[in-house]
This record gives C-alpha cells, sequence and structure tokens, in this order.
C-alpha cells in the first residue's frame, strides 16, 4: 500500500454478537427463476452444435456483434492469460435494456460461474443470458479471498485515468467498448457497468477493490446461453492479465519513480465463437425466451 493511500474502513474486526447474516436475495418457492434448471442448461452444453460465427479480437481493441436467442457463446483465451470487459444489451430495445451488473451481484453473487444469469435493469427485469460453463469454475477463492469472473468493478476508463495519471490515453476497456458498439448506432452513454470475464478480484482487510494477476491459461473458456437476442460486445482489456497494472502508460510518480511500464507486453487477443445447436427444437422444447417482470402499479403515482 502507498504511504499517500487513505483509508477509511478498518482492519480490525469487531464482535456486536450480531447472528450470521443470510443471503438478502433468495428463492421463495420450488418454481423461483433463482433455481437453475441444471438439466435444461447441462443438456444445452453438451447438445452437439454448429459453429456459426468465430471473432478474433486483437489486444487492446474492442469487438460487438449481434447474436439470436437460442444461441451459444464462448469466450476463450487462445493465447494465455487475458482480461475480458464483457457488455451486452436486448438487441431489439435500441441499447435501452442492458446488463444490470448490481442487481446481478445481489440476485447470485459479486462473482459469477456455471448456472448464473446475468440480469437486466429497470424496466424489464429478465435474464439475458446464462452461464452454461466455465474452466476457471473451481479457482477460487485463493489465499486473498479473490475470485473470477467479477462484477465487483467495472471498466477501465480514460476519465480516472487523466483524474489518476493525467494523462490521455484513448484504449482503456471504455473507449473499446464505445468504439465496438458504433456498428450498430450504439453511443457512449450506452456503455454499461461490466462483467470482467477472467479477472481475479476481492476485497482487502481495509474492504478496498484487489485486481491480481489473471490465472487464465491457453485455451480457458466462458460460456453462455443466450436467453433473448443479444448485441454482446468485449473490450480485451489494455491491461492484459493485470501483472503489470498501473495508470497512465510509461508514465512516472510525483515522487519521479516509474508508475507502469509497457502494458502490452502482458496483452493478448481473445476469441469469440458463436453456435447454434443442432436440434433446438428438441432441447428447447420447454424453454421460453424470458419476458420482462409485469409489474402493473404505477410507482404510487
Amino acid at each position: 500500500m502507498s504511504p499517500l493511500t487513505f483509508v477509511s474502513q478498518k482492519s480490525s474486526k469487531k464482535s456486536h454478537g450480531n447472528p450470521k447474516p443470510v443471503p438478502a436475495y433468495f428463492p421463495t418457492s420450488k418454481d423461483s427463476i433463482l433455481i437453475p434448471d441444471v438439466k435444461l442448461y447441462d443438456a444445452v452444453r453438451e447438445a452437439p452444435r454448429r459453429l456459426t460465427n468465430t471473432y478474433d479480437v486483437p489486444i487492446r481493441s474492442g469487438k460487438a456483434w449481434k447474436v439470436p436467442k437460442g444461441s451459444v457463446v464462448r469466450i476463450s483465451t487462445p493465447e494465455g492469460p487475458q482480461v475480458c470487459d464483457f457488455n451486452c444489451w436486448e438487441a431489439n430495445s435500441d441499447f435501452k435494456e442492458h446488463m444490470w451488473a448490481s442487481r446481478t451481484r445481489q440476485l447470485h453473487s459479486a462473482h459469477v460461474s456455471t448456472y448464473d444469469k446475468l440480469w437486466s435493469n429497470l424496466p424489464y427485469l429478465r435474464p439475458l443470458l446464462t452461464i452454461i460453463d466455465d474452466s476457471l469454475a473451481t479457482y477460487g477463492p485463493d489465499e486473498h479471498g479473490g475470485r473470477v469472473h467479477d462484477l465487483l468493478g467495472t471498466r477501465c476508463d480514460p476519465y480516472v485515468d487523466k483524474l489518476l495519471s493525467g494523462q490521455d490515453n484513448d484504449f482503456h476497456c471504455h473507449s473499446n467498448l464505445y468504439r465496438a458498439i458504433r456498428e450498430f448506432g450504439g453511443q457512449e452513454e450506452n456503455v454499461h457497468d461490466v462483467l470482467n470475464i477472467f479477472q481475479l478480484t476481492g476485497l482487502n482487510e481495509h474492504d478496498q477493490y484487489f485486481m491480481e494477476t489473471c490465472p487464465a491459461k491457453a485455451g480457458d473458456f466462458f460460456e453462455f446461453f443466450c436467453e433473448v437476442d443479444l448485441i454482446c460486445a468485449i473490450s480485451t482489456c489494455p491491461g492484459g492479465d493485470l501483472s503489470n497494472w498501473g495508470w497512465g502508460e510509461g508514465s512516472e510518480d510525483r515522487d519521479g519513480s516509474d508508475n507502469i511500464g509497457d502494458m502490452t507486453s502482458v496483452c493478448r487477443p481473445l476469441k469469440v465463437e458463436v453456435f447454434q445447436l443442432h436440434d433446438s427444437t428438441e432441447i428447447l422444447r420447454n424453454w421460453h425466451s424470458p419476458e420482462p417482470v409485469k409489474y402493473r402499479g404505477n410507482h404510487g403515482l
């Protein structure tokens, strides 16, 4: 920790005699949507499929693509560890319905894996996708409490970099995602809080967000089933595997010491594969694309 660091949260634990807390959000019946249909998603994962699209995403760049409901998407690390910042939107909503990171944290956990869903914002609140496979599912928690596939943090962006380093840098994840979605009419304001796929994070004893080096190896993957028609976008994070992370590029701290070297040396490409099931009619015969929550009140107005 830098001698300049200020923390408001103390590290010593206090005992107030409170009972052990339970999750704030939980299923209220056996038919709850929070209980995954394991049999369905296992069948989707194991079913024969055909490859319909492949996207090779170079370092420090972004890519967006459309994918129909019922599809399977696999994001992988073909050459080794690399953090992937992920956004998604319901494809027919003009970017209005998008992944809601904070509600997903509450309904599932701060890091997600197999059978968890990514939920959309209000006034929609429905699953956009369900994770069906994850080669890093058994990684955490590590000795520091770190876990992978992070919803705690968000994307790096040029504004916070300017704030902390004083430099302009155009290749943050926020900018990569913005450039990517312009192909489909997206604007900067449509980029939202991300799922950091393959990113290893947690909270330290001071309740501060930390990032460790990405544990992915060549060929690791994260796979999901599309519950609705989607526009997806990823950024190959300019921090690469985060083993050499810092603010600015080749900048110096105020005391004259090196802040960070050239992070491109730890950057690697990502790969996206989109699949269609060979026999979706049979496998998905009891599946229905989820509808938005039908709240019929008027907010007390």
